[in-house]
């Protein structure tokens, strides 16, 4: 356990105050260890020679200089997060799951407090709208900065993920005791800048500890958690805000976020293998006084200028525009969103204006959505068992492989949102739309986790930035579509609205086959993504 928990933000903080007197690495107590990382052959290309000294392996790189790789002490090596105990690793999804959850819990949990917010500042719809928008706005282009930053070897993940986090804490200090409308709208937007790493990190992080195939079992639980938070803020959302007001709904998600807060603090370790390395490597020097010890990621960027740092930051924003792989997909996921925060407006519009129901209830309604994850979720996972990884382990399996499930998907977007905007009538009852709005699940469980799994292996070595790029066109669709919501719906009414927004999904539907049986050609045009093997 020591292994983990040395790279926990508790564990550094430990070692800084004890000046690394506690929670000690191995090579720091046996600085040898590190000619066990030694590998036998070429480093990136380079020639590699055996040392007649020592049996050790150099290897010549630009310039002449010689340099020893730092890398795993073997296939077994206890901090290469891929061989950590299964407990950590469910610890550690569990953990990036609720983040996910409790992040997304503060977009909507807000809703049925918007019209005490009216209320108290004396602001009408849209306006009050645009705490949601806001916020959905700041979690899309947070991760355009956090999440190059996390495949930074220097920086690492967790860090940005606890420290990120205390400071989405604290900023809901200045949004529930707003004074006015503008302070309220500002802190609502830098909550969700900052609150917003997880949401497109997540899925990386899991794939860390389990790998590219395993890992599609937690990212489907990771997506399902950021599906659930905005299902049931609404219902939570509804009697709070219906007994205590807009802040208290503030207050709620905090007081959700502070707990997560305390158990990433002392149990989320480090678990991106390059920041691993890249520690270890300088451990090595500073132990060994070789200034010849590096790692991987040192070598690859041992000549990048300051250009090149920047263009990692931007990376994010480069491969959603350049790559059309990634531009399509970002676009199908965010149609999925714009529909769920398009229902936040339509479903008090039908269940409220149509069938009479209270806020509370209204929140209730909400739980259509849940059941249809929980009768959706388990025959996908069961695929992913059965079928996925099975044929992830043959020397024929490419990414294309995990979009079947979306097929289905694609089909049953429109006919949801056909079926939800004409059931919701005062002649059908109630059950009837709720039952239709349920079927949205099926294409946003299948379509977003072979999407983001899609994504992933297409794109092994920027998992995180095409994550952050399919982040933001999810938020800016969810920022956006709520404004025109409300005038959408009362202008057309609610059969005619959502029959417009399902004849637009109708058009989505050749997307996934086309990735399907054209993706591997399109991917073998690209710089970026993986290529399949030759036969």
């Amino acid at each position: 356990m020591a292994t983990q928990f040395r790279d926990t933000a508790f564990g550094r903080l430990v070692r800084l105050a004890s000046s690394n007197r506690l929670f000690r690495y191995p090579d720091e107590i046996d600085p040898t260890l590190w000619k066990r990382s030694l590998p036998s052959e070429k480093v990136n290309g380079l020639s590699a020679e055996a040392s007649t000294a020592d049996g050790t392996i150099r290897d010549l790189v630009e310039g002449g200089m010689d340099i020893y790789l730092v890398d795993w002490y073997g296939p077994d090596d206890p901090e290469n997060p891929m061989n950590w105990p299964g407990g950590w690793k469910v610890l550690i999804a569990a953990q990036v799951c609720l983040l996910n959850f409790v992040v997304y819990i503060a977009s909507s949990l807000y809703v049925p407090g918007e019209p005490s917010l009216e209320e108290e500042f004396s602001v009408g719809e849209i306006v009050a709208t645009l705490g949601l928008s806001l916020f959905s706005l700041g979690y899309g282009f947070g991760p355009m900065l956090w999440s190059p930053m996390s495949e930074m070897p220097t920086l690492g993940r967790s860090g940005i993920y606890v420290w990120t986090l205390l400071v989405f804490v604290l900023l809901q200090l200045p949004t529930g005791f707003a004074v006015n409308i503008a302070m309220f709208l500002v802190f609502r937007f830098l909550s969700g800048f900052a609150g917003s790493p997880a949401l497109a990190t997540g899925g990386a992080t899991i794939t860390d500890v389990y790998g590219s195939a395993r890992a599609a079992f937690g990212i489907c639980i990771w997506a399902s958690a950021g599906i659930c938070g905005p299902v049931f803020g609404p219902l939570i959302g509804g009697f709070v805000a219906h007994v205590k007001g807009w802040a208290w709904t503030i207050w709620i998600y905090t007081c959700m976020c502070t707990f997560c807060l305390i158990l990433l603090f002392f149990f989320l370790p480090e678990t991106s293998a390059a920041n691993i390395l890249h520690r270890r490597a300088a451990r090595l020097r500073k132990a060994t006084g070789d200034g010849r010890l590096r790692s991987q990621s040192e070598i690859d960027t041992a000549h990048h200028t300051t250009r090149d740092r920047l263009l990692v930051l931007a990376r994010a924003f480069t491969l959603t525009f350049t790559e059309p792989i990634v531009f399509v997909v970002d676009l199908y996921t965010a149609l999925l969103y714009g529909v769920v925060f398009t229902w936040f407006e339509s479903f008090p519009l039908v269940f409220g204006g149509i069938y009479g129901f209270d806020v509370q209830m209204q929140g209730l309604m909400y739980l259509g959505l849940f059941v249809g994850m929980l009768l959706v979720v388990p025959p996908y996972l069961l695929w992913v068992k059965l079928v996925l990884v099975p044929s992830a382990l043959k020397s024929t399996f490419r990414p294309e492989h995990v979009l079947p499930p979306t097929w289905p998907g694609a089909l049953a977007l429109p006919i949801c949102l056909f079926w939800y905007g004409w059931s919701a009538r005062p002649s059908v009852h109630w059950i009837v739309p709720i039952i239709g709005s349920s079927v949205f699940t099926i294409p946003l469980v299948t379509f977003f986790n072979c999407a983001t799994n899609y994504l992933g292996m297409s794109y092994p070595h920027y998992a995180a930035s095409v994550f952050a790029g399919n982040c933001l066109f999810r938020a800016l669709f969810g920022a956006v579509f709520p404004l025109f919501a409300r005038s959408l719906f009362d202008r057309l009414g609610v059969g005619p609205g959502n029959s417009l927004i399902g004849g637009i999904a109708a058009l989505f539907i050749p997307i996934s086959f086309v990735l399907y049986f054209y993706g591997a050609r399109i991917r073998g045009m690209s710089k970026h993504a993986q290529h399949d093997a030759s036969p």
